[in-house]
């Protein structure tokens, strides 16, 4: 009588087939606890409002201003650190209370140095205890480059802000919200987002006055 094939050893099947169901648990379970978490996160409870106020403002977003992205989430910016004209430390946080357009430009990029006037314009239309534009200049090279546009431009409503490091931008890169340049996050007096722009606006155009003034004063816009 012949001999009879040797059974395979199924106890090696069964162990092998347990490590692999095993390890398919523990992945399902650490991807849906990373999505849970996700999902749960609320973000920063105090920038809700800036959310809801971004919807509201939602039907303003056209024309000059229809780059705008509006905030979706709650998201407090970093409290970004600065040097104002005189070489004194500033802070995001020092316009608390406030609505402020922080925007980051540099002499090297153009799209900046026309975008410039419009800012310029825009804080000599709305600019004083409710809102102030904080354009920050991140020239890393020639410290007096930035001061000399500004003056044969004869910007002069502009206070003048600087990070020579641009740790600023790598702070709003961190958050997503600086892509390019010019970059404009408008904030709420939470230091919250309303909304972000990547790229050049007609800040001093009747659509951006607009929208900025509604973003400052909710309460007695029409929208």
């Amino acid at each position: 009588m012949p001999d009879l094939p040797t059974p395979r050893p199924m106890r090696r099947k069964l162990i092998v087939l347990g490590s692999v169901l095993v390890g398919a648990v523990i992945g399902f379970v650490a991807v849906s606890s990373i999505g849970g978490y996700q999902r749960a996160a609320p973000g920063d409870p105090d920038c809700k409002p800036a959310v809801v106020l971004s919807k509201r403002l939602a039907p303003l977003v056209h024309g000059e201003v229809a780059a705008l992205t509006m905030a979706s989430a709650p998201l407090k910016l970093p409290d970004l650190a600065f040097l104002d004209a005189d070489g004194n430390q500033k802070k995001l946080s020092d316009w608390r209370g406030r609505t402020v357009l922080v925007n980051l430009w540099a002499t090297w990029c153009v799209p900046c140095r026309k975008e410039m006037p419009a800012l310029d314009a825009l804080q000599g239309k709305l600019g004083g205890p409710d809102f102030q534009v904080v354009a920050i200049n991140i020239d890393t090279r020639d410290a007096g480059k930035p001061k000399a546009f500004l003056k044969d431009a004869n910007l002069t409503k502009l206070d003048y802000f600087t990070d020579t490091g641009a740790k600023v931008f790598q702070d709003l890169k961190g958050i997503g919200r600086a892509l390019g340049m010019p970059t404009s996050v408008l904030v709420d007096g939470a230091g919250c987002e309303i909304a972000t722009i990547a790229g050049p606006a007609e800040w001093d155009s009747e659509d951006a006055v607009k929208l900025i003034k509604a973003a400052v004063k909710p309460t007695a816009a029409s929208f």
